[in-house]
């Protein structure tokens, strides 16, 4: 079992910066791919970022391509999502997920989920 909890999220102006943090406990935290999607009311949830258990490996949605950054710190069990240039649209609930598999990961399909995250950027 694997428990997540996402930090991090506020009211920041367009052009402006957060970083969100996924923090697990439980089971080894490196051994697992995390990814983070985000959902806005009224609309369809997004795959957002994801990162490989190795760290090597990362992917980005096109709508958050050189804007934002996904890193992880094994030794303190957390995920981070820099988010950098910050716009309106951007303004959504945001999910952290862990899993095993890397593809499911990146559907957004992990097998743990936190609780959420509220970001809202103003212009």
């Amino acid at each position: 079992q694997v428990q997540l909890v996402e930090s991090g999220g506020g009211l920041v102006q367009a052009g402006g910066s957060l970083r969100l943090s996924c923090a697990a406990s439980g089971r080894t935290f490196s051994n697992y791919a995390v990814g983070w999607c985000r959902q806005a009311p009224g609309k369809e949830r997004e795959f957002v970022a994801g990162i490989k258990w190795s760290g090597t490996s990362t992917d980005y949605d096109d709508s958050v391509k050189g804007r934002f950054t996904i890193s992880r710190d094994d030794a303190k069990n957390t995920v981070f999502l820099q988010m950098n240039s910050l716009k309106p649209e951007d303004t959504a609930v945001y999910y952290c997920n862990a899993g095993t598999n890397w593809g499911m990961v990146l559907l957004g399909g992990g097998d743990y989920w936190g609780q959420g995250t509220q970001v809202t950027v103003s212009s």
